[in-house]
């Protein structure tokens, strides 16, 4: 299992592509879930754990690991489901999430699988545990689930969506009038934590589930625009790993339409490396923003909407 992130480095070109790679692992019983390997530092057993006075019901303790006190939280009972009890087999998976680094207690680890995100969907409605699901996939004639890290996160420790006093800025909505800011996540949480944060602007906004559902909505406004979707939307804010369509494809789609590209777009994600720069280059997004800061993401949006047509 050490050897099993080492050729993380090489894979950044499947990235842009609209292809992700999948983490495997196991909670309690024989459901599969994924996590993005761009998201991994490490995968190892689970070392010994220390527990700390009132420390919250989901984290089963900190682990002490290469100079670093990591919050270990137990992903099975955080989505509902049976405590993991610490054995030898159990395992934890060191990820970095809104510039923090979590440690996630898991059953076991599988392996590594490449798909492409057009075979990722959203979550069935009604299933179960779908409120804590983003995306499931299929694969070897099994579901795969995509659980929502951004939920679990927020409801052990809740992010503020409050903008300093000084950044907000009623006039940016007003010079806006009817035009629109596009905001396009997977996660119900990120979404609403977006909508949150830019509404002291006096901005409208409408939403998008994903990629796809971005695209398919801003093609539709375009065709009632007489020259360019800017005439109506103003700026898109864009998650990256998304079903159906990333962040980056959605991007490169709208750069390659003449009547779409002039609008800016915020790439803004969870994913951390030193591969976003250049990507968001390549793709041509004016801007990145790490999640989730309110104040970055409030002023990144006012420096963007003051641009000229």
């Amino acid at each position: 299992m050490a050897g099993i992130l080492d050729s993380v480095n090489q894979r950044t070109q499947l990235v842009g592509e609209n292809r992700l790679e999948l983490l495997l692992f196991k909670l309690n019983g024989r459901q599969r879930f994924g996590i993005n390997v761009f998201k991994v530092r490490e995968v190892m057993p689970c070392p010994r754990l220390t527990m700390l006075p009132k420390q919250d019901s989901f984290i089963k303790g900190v682990a002490h690991i290469r100079g670093q006190t990591i919050s270990v939280i137990d992903l099975s009972k955080s989505t509902g489901g049976p405590a993991i009890e610490q054995t030898a087999e159990s395992y934890i998976i060191i990820a970095e999430y809104n510039r923090s680094v979590q440690g996630f207690l898991v059953a076991g680890v599988e392996r590594i699988v490449t798909l492409s995100w057009a075979d990722v969907m959203p979550p069935p409605e009604g299933a179960g545990k779908s409120s804590y699901l983003t995306a499931v996939t299929e694969i070897d004639g099994q579901m795969v689930s995509i659980l929502d890290v951004e939920k679990i996160l927020n409801e052990i420790s809740p992010v503020s969506t409050e903008v300093s006093e000084d950044i907000i800025d009623v006039s940016i909505g007003e010079n806006l009038g009817d035009k629109l800011v596009m905001i396009a996540d997977d996660s119900t949480v990120a979404r609403n934590q977006v909508r949150r944060a830019l509404e002291p602007l006096g901005i409208n906004m409408v939403l998008a589930k994903n990629g796809r559902d971005a695209l398919e909505q801003l093609l539709a406004i375009e065709a009632t625009c007489e020259n360019s979707i800017t005439e109506k939307v103003a700026l898109m804010i864009s998650d990256i790993e998304m079903p159906e369509m990333d962040g980056y494809t959605l991007t490169a789609e709208v750069k390659g339409n003449d009547r779409m590209s002039k609008m800016p777009i915020i790439l803004h994600t969870s994913l951390s490396g030193v591969f976003n720069n250049a990507m968001v280059e390549k793709v041509g997004a004016e801007d990145f923003i790490p999640k989730f800061h309110p104040d970055e993401l409030a002023t990144a949006v006012k420096k963007w909407l003051k641009i000229e047509d």
